[in-house]
């Protein structure tokens, strides 16, 4: 009796590599071993990075609302508290939209923070 080796099997999880390899230079979309390697570590890349993008963001947000900070004559870490202490409740992402889009709200929030 011939020896079953489940090639089906086995071809739909090459394809499946293959497929998430697609745009990879040479034998790394191509060939099913490297293909793999290539995969995996993109994986990891992935998950890594969908974490460290939480982060980046976060300090993007913090420069953009220091810089708007200084330029209403007070520093980053004096208008969060003064925001805190009169109950402002307004995360650093919206606080750098704010920022970025409408300077004159943003010097509303600053006299707030600087009075309080």
């Amino acid at each position: 009796m011939p020896r079953a080796k489940n090639n089906v099997a086995a071809h739909h999880r090459h394809k499946k590599v293959l497929k998430k390899a697609r745009g990879n230079y040479n034998a790394r979309s191509k060939l099913y071993r490297t293909a793999l390697e290539t995969v995996n570590k993109g994986m990891k890349y992935a998950y890594r990075d969908r974490r460290n993008k939480k982060r980046e963001f976060r300090s993007l947000w913090i420069t953009r609302i220091s810089a708007a900070a200084r330029d209403c004559g007070t520093n980053y870490s004096a208008f969060i508290s003064g925001l805190k202490k009169s109950g402002v409740n307004l995360d650093r992402k919206v606080l750098a939209d704010i920022a970025a889009r409408d300077m004159a709200a943003f010097s509303d929030l600053a006299k707030m923070a600087i009075g309080s």
